[in-house]
């Protein structure tokens, strides 16, 4: 079988206005245990690997089978961070061990009055049968940005 060697791009932009104070929506990314507690595809997905390490070069890894599905694969490298401020991330996904994409994400932290005003910037490059993922993408991160909304709300730390 032959693949097409083909590449698409996508980039979007989610804004996300979440009750809590900065330092409290930050800790969700920042602490380990708590981004354990909302990251991923919940009951969807059995976990795999786990790798966190949040620091400027750190790496994580969040890999998982979705039950009668495939194998997901996270990897992203923090770039800069900058505290209750903003996250850069490089990360790259793959599907039963195929490299689908590699994009950069831009996460932001402003307080507001009712809270946290959280903006995800990110921009993709899918590779081959992949190629038109983009949307896909977009929509696991609003179910990504959902669940940290349902995590806060919890009061869970």
């Amino acid at each position: 079988m032959t693949i097409e060697r083909r590449l698409a791009r996508a980039g979007f932009t989610l804004t996300r206005d979440y009750p809590a104070p900065v330092e409290r929506v930050w800790d969700a990314f920042a602490d380990e245990d708590q981004k354990l507690a909302w990251w991923g595809a919940g009951d969807a997905i059995e976990p795999r690997e786990w790798a966190f390490d949040f620091r400027v070069g750190g790496r994580d890894v969040a890999e998982g089978k979705f039950h009668r599905g495939p194998v997901s694969r996270y990897e992203a490298t923090y770039t800069d961070i900058v505290e209750h401020i903003r996250i850069v991330t490089t990360y790259d996904m793959w599907i039963d061990g195929t490299h689908m994409s590699t994009s950069v994400a831009s996460l932001e932290f402003e307080p507001i009055d009712e809270g946290t005003r959280f903006t995800h910037v990110e921009h993709g490059v899918f590779f081959d049968q992949f190629w038109a993922d983009g949307p896909n993408r977009e929509q696991g991160t609003r179910g990504l940005l959902e669940a940290l909304g349902k995590y806060l709300a919890s009061g869970l730390q």
